[in-house]
């Protein structure tokens, strides 16, 4: 039975944020909302964790996940990020993007394309997240909550506790979240490249 937190979606309950750290940071899988859409995460070093998280998903081993960061210095510990990448993270975080970097040794194999060596980064524009990130101090590993058959992410707590709450162990209920998954950016070229459009903007990226 899974842990269901009602939070405040701009001024998270100090407490509740401490009590889910607690749990995440015990092993737990956490669904969480984001400034796109909600999210189902663990720690990132929790090898136990992503293996739950694919089988809720019904993923494969080639599935790409993306860190959760809380700010632009914490991007550069696991990722590569060159003086053009730097202006354009700075100019479009926080926000509801997704880039694509090239992973530094920091992030384990198993999270980086087998290929590439790339990773997902994002730094979410969500209170509750934001809060989340800052009290855990390191990020947590994610991916959109759609769940298996469905085309669009979940967008109610409630509607998520009634599916997962045998197979989660948090629900952190920050209100209703959109169905518009992020804009995703590879920036591993020299010139950007929008690779899906979401919900943010992709106007001033290329």
């Amino acid at each position: 039975m899974s842990q269901f937190f009602e939070i405040h979606p701009d001024n998270p309950q100090p407490r509740l944020i401490r009590q889910a750290v607690d749990i995440i940071a015990a092993g737990g899988v956490a669904v969480l909302p984001t400034d796109s859409c909600y999210a189902i995460a663990c720690r990132l070093d929790d090898k136990g964790a992503v293996e739950r998280i694919q089988r809720i998903r019904q993923l494969d081993k080639k599935h790409n996940f993306t860190l959760l960061c809380r700010d632009l210095s914490e991007i550069a510990t696991y990722a590569r990020v060159d003086n053009v990448a730097y202006r354009l993270l700075k100019a479009h975080t926080p926000g509801a993007y997704t880039f694509l970097l090239r992973a530094t040794a920091e992030v384990p194999r198993r999270l980086q394309h087998p290929k590439r060596k790339t990773v997902g980064i994002r730094v979410p524009d969500n209170a509750v997240l934001q809060a989340l990130l800052m009290e855990h101090d390191q990020p947590l590993m994610s991916t959109s909550l759609i769940l298996p058959g469905q085309a669009f992410p979940e967008t109610d707590a409630y509607e998520i506790r009634d599916k997962l709450e045998h197979q989660v162990d948090l629900i952190l209920d920050g209100g209703h979240c959109g169905i518009e998954p992020t804009t995703v950016v590879d920036l591993t070229e020299p010139a950007p490249a929008v690779l899906r459009q979401g919900r943010a903007s992709s106007d001033a990226l290329v």
